[in-house]
């Protein structure tokens, strides 16, 4: 297979995670950028230009050969491309193919493998709202990976020139992984939501009430991290307080009965981590 300086990349999906992706290890010298496959000619030109690099096409056929194809589609389609790879043979022995997907492992792309690629799994453990913070950023960030020995020869120096941190993991645990992913990120931003709306209907305003849950929550999580979570628990839980705790659940149980089903269900949750303390 090719070295580092020569390996050249397409970009099947270029949104928010392909884009970066491909920004990053454009910048870094990592990748030559080859073509960039899109929704739309348009859309594939606007990441080109983001990039740096790249030439837009608008169709499978048009792809030129390429060392390595990252695909960044949403997860119903990587298996299409995959299969549409194979059937135009821009993909075969000495190709890399990889997803970034959370929640599917490389096993999906086994259209490919039919074609002599080698595949795997890369899937960035960040926040992609702002591309070009992330990709300017990037060093540091931790990378979910597994896949095939040969795949990750190539891909492992490519990531490692801009600053990714990879950890391995199980082909057959990759969507419990991506679950507590998810707890991590999108259920968190739901949880601050709840307690922003809270606030509101207690009689504070939104923005105000936005005001007082960033340091709680800025600081509750860096304990965390710092800490680990059952020593960084604090509250009515931790202190053994449950009358406090049965006063917030009938409350939030007649404000929004589904929001205190939520309440129950966390305060599960928390007494088993001050249990284990």
């Amino acid at each position: 297979m090719n070295t580092l300086q020569t390996t050249t990349l397409t970009i099947l999906g270029a949104g928010r995670v392909g884009k970066t992706l491909a920004r990053a290890l454009h910048s870094q010298g990592a990748v030559t950028i080859a073509d960039i496959l899109n929704r739309s000619p348009s859309s594939a030109q606007r990441a080109a230009e983001f990039i740096g690099a790249g030439r837009a096409v608008d169709a499978f056929g048009q792809l030129a050969p390429a060392t390595v194809f990252l695909l960044a589609v949403p997860d119903d389609q990587i298996a299409p491309c995959s299969e549409q790879l194979a059937a135009t043979g821009r993909a075969g022995p000495g190709s890399v193919v990889f997803h970034c997907s959370g929640a599917l492992d490389s096993g999906i792309l086994k259209a490919v493998t039919t074609t002599g690629a080698v595949v795997a799994s890369i899937h960035p453990i960040r926040s992609f709202a702002d591309p070009q913070t992330v990709a300017a950023s990037f060093a540091g960030t931790c990378c979910g990976v597994e896949g095939d020995a040969e795949a990750m020869a190539i891909l492992t120096p490519m990531l490692t020139q801009i600053g990714a941190r990879l950890i391995p993991i199980r082909a057959e645990s990759k969507t419990l992984y991506h679950a507590a992913a998810v707890f991590a990120s999108n259920y968190l931003v739901s949880v601050l939501s709840v307690a922003q709306q809270a606030y509101v209907a207690a009689g504070i305003p939104a923005d105000v009430a936005l005001a007082l849950l960033t340091p709680l929550a800025r600081e509750t999580a860096e304990n965390a991290f710092r800490l680990g979570p059952a020593t960084a628990l604090t509250g009515p839980i931790a202190r053994g307080d449950t009358a406090t705790v049965a006063r917030h659940l009938q409350a939030v149980q007649q404000w929004d009965e589904a929001y205190g089903n939520l309440y129950e269900q966390l305060a599960a949750a928390t007494t088993r981590l001050a249990a284990s303390r």
